[in-house]
């Protein structure tokens, strides 16, 4: 018998790459399943026989500001608070993943025979990131959907403030794109530390580092909202908005620090004839979610970049 000839040029066809990485991430991806699974649930039935529950008890509990919360009421808000919070540890598990994933078949020397069997190297990251972000995209799109579901309906009158942080990034395109970015940041992590538990440690602080900053930042992403009130009226900030700044007026319009406090002989002193406040409206929740989706998804560009470039050079 005649050996076969093997042509070293032919390279495996891309359905065949997609259910190899599928297989590889199984666990990730089934992990994510039942996530996405438990949370839409939670928000479904709070948005159904939960918030029916709640509602009923308010109304047969509850007079003005006095309220005995029941059994009901409790648990409708629980499911809406854990699924924010699920929703907010989404970026970091991602990033853990994808840094441990990276530095263990780094570490493994794995990927080394995936090279060997006609797969490049950057091939073999692309795919992985593509299937992994496909789907975290489309989980993630559906917990949004979901969230704003309930949060429109809000059948209780409790307290949900959109400009929360947990609230604003559930609420958007953030939470679409923060697991992306974490993806990224956890992907270089594991370029930059071939040791899982280091790669996952910098993982974790990198996203929390992104996440903190661009939280400082948000309210000064988009141009502020300023009322000028007189000085008998006092600070009159509408509701439901996002206070970014306050202070006093003098009589030249210019804006300084409240030192007084109403002390009326201090207010005089200086010259102060009123007061300030800069806060966003309803009507800038878009703005602000969108400018700080394109600079997650820039950061995270520019993150994916650095790990490619490093991949190539580290490969030749």
């Amino acid at each position: 018998m005649t050996a076969l000839a093997v042509d070293t040029t032919v390279r495996p066809r891309p359905a065949r790459a997609w259910r190899a990485v599928v297989l590889l991430h199984r666990a990730a991806l089934i992990g994510w399943a039942v996530l996405v699974a438990a949370v839409s649930g939670g928000l479904l039935w709070a948005y159904g026989p939960g918030g029916n529950a709640a509602r009923a008890d308010w109304q047969r509990r509850c007079t003005g500001d006095a309220c005995s919360w029941s059994t009901a009421i409790t648990l409708y808000h629980a499911a809406y608070t854990v699924a924010e919070l699920l929703i907010g540890w989404v970026p970091y598990l991602a990033a853990v993943w994808a840094g441990t994933f990276v530095a263990r078949e780094l570490e493994r020397g794995t990927t080394r025979l995936a090279w060997t069997q006609g797969v490049s190297p950057t091939r073999w990251l692309a795919a992985s990131l593509a299937v992994l972000a496909a789907l975290l995209t489309a989980g993630s799109t559906v917990l949004v959907l979901l969230h704003r579901l309930l949060f429109d309906a809000h059948q209780v009158p409790l307290s949900w403030n959109r400009w929360n942080d947990e609230t604003f990034t559930a609420n958007g395109t953030l939470a679409i794109v923060y697991p992306l970015l974490g993806l990224a940041v956890g992907t270089l992590a594991g370029f930059l530390q071939r040791h899982v538990l280091t790669a996952a440690g910098l993982a974790i602080a990198s996203m929390g580092l992104a996440v903190t900053t661009l939280g400082f930042a948000r309210p000064y992403l988009w141009p502020t909202v300023t009322r000028v009130t007189s000085v008998g009226i006092g600070y009159d900030a509408p509701p439901n908005v996002l206070n970014v700044d306050q202070g006093a007026v003098t009589a030249t319009g210019a804006h300084v620090t409240d030192n007084c406090f109403a002390d009326t002989k201090c207010l005089k002193a200086v010259d102060i004839t009123g007061y300030y406040v800069d806060y966003h409206p309803t009507s800038h929740f878009w703005p602000l979610q969108l400018v700080e989706t394109g600079i997650v998804v820039a950061v995270a560009a520019l993150v994916l970049t650095v790990a490619f470039t490093l991949l190539r050079r580290r490969t030749g």
